[in-house]
């Protein structure tokens, strides 16, 4: 019996946006405040290049986050012949070799030398947000839980295998789609670790997988789930991510580069994933990172209906594929899934909530 509201603060840091929800169970999903704002690597690279046109050094601070359009603008300022001074953990964003990193041009040291200007690297702002939030009097809640999209590293091991370990992972520890949230994420996943070490006790969920769990916030996406099974997938800014679902199983985990889905991409791995036929192997020599079954995956075939989620889901216009709108709302889809992750952790913890973001598939009536 819940004796004061639940209030969560979730955040899905993408390569774009970071789409942000402060969810309050005593308010309808509709009134809760929402954000979409320029992710938070797209930040970081506006405050780079604002230095590289003033010809200033600049040195990296904080810690290891998302790159993309941040590591591009350190390449630019490198380019341009400035120097670029890092402390080690936020050198990690360019790459998880700092010898590699050190190639690049980048000095690793502890202090920032006199006259470079301090680039704070972060995924997730929170200063920024509570000042943000609390000029329109909204309190910064209690539970943090974030989404992140994250390749793992272990030293003398590539990225890709351990993307593709973790893709199993999420399936080993039950295949429940609502379980796929973390408390204690795996040792290897150095950006997820990353963000915990900055919001200590963060739950924390892959941008994937927090994304198709939102979905189900959608009556047609739910009730397809739900009688027959489907094929959700959530095409990003950055990854294309898939799971053969049924009920809240998860029978089979793909995942592909948005840079390289094309409408007859995506078609051959939805038919492919949707049939019982799609292999770890094909997916690789597709250029992706790779898929993660379950040992009954092909038997449980197949998986009728598609639902698509995701900024990049125009890709998938002419395959006529079912939009997801959860709530009423597509670019919550990640924050959605972040707040059902962290309802079922807090109801294994012990934590009687009764609640749910996840659509009802029978009318009251």
């Amino acid at each position: 019996m819940l004796t004061h509201p639940i209030r969560i603060l979730a955040i899905d840091a993408g390569a774009g946006t970071q789409d942000i929800l402060v969810y309050e169970s005593d308010r309808s999903i509709e009134n809760c405040t929402k954000l979409i704002l320029p992710s938070q690597t797209r930040v970081v690279a506006t405050q780079i290049r604002d230095a590289t046109s003033r010809g200033v050094p600049i040195y990296l601070a904080g810690q290891l986050m998302g790159g993309g359009a941040s590591s591009e603008a350190i390449e630019a300022h490198l380019a341009a012949g400035l120097p670029v001074y890092s402390a080690a953990e936020p050198a990690r964003t360019l790459h998880n070799d700092l010898e590699r990193v050190g190639r690049l041009g980048v000095e690793i040291r502890d202090t920032p030398p006199p006259g470079a200007e301090i680039i704070w690297l972060h995924d997730v702002d929170l200063e920024g947000l509570a000042a943000t939030l609390g000029r329109f009097g909204v309190q910064m809640p209690s539970i943090y839980a974030i989404a992140v999209q994250d390749h793992g590293f272990i030293a003398g091991s590539g990225a890709r295998e351990f993307r593709y370990e973790f893709l199993k992972e999420l399936l080993a520890q039950g295949g429940d789609l609502r379980d796929m949230i973390f408390r204690v994420v795996p040792s290897y996943m150095i950006r997820m670790r990353a963000v915990q070490d900055s919001l200590p006790g963060a739950l924390i969920m892959d941008t994937g997988a927090a994304a198709v769990l939102g979905i189900l916030g959608d009556p047609v996406v739910a009730r397809a789930a739900r009688d027959d099974g489907a094929i959700l997938v959530n095409i990003g800014n950055m990854h294309t991510f898939a799971i053969a679902l049924r009920g809240m199983r998860v029978y089979g985990i793909a995942e592909h580069h948005s840079g390289g889905i094309t409408p007859a991409v995506l078609s051959h791995l939805v038919d492919q994933l949707a049939g019982g036929r799609l292999t770890h192997a094909e997916v690789m020599e597709m250029g992706g990172h790779g898929a993660a079954f379950v040992p009954d995956y092909a038997a449980s075939a197949p998986f009728p209906t598609v639902a698509i989620t995701g900024p990049n889901r125009a890709i998938a216009g002419e395959l006529n594929y079912y939009e997801a709108v959860p709530h009423g709302d597509m670019m919550l889809s990640g924050p959605f899934g972040l707040v059902e992750g962290a309802l079922r952790l807090l109801e294994r913890e012990g934590h009687e909530t009764g609640l749910s973001l996840i659509a009802p598939t029978k009318s009251p009536l």
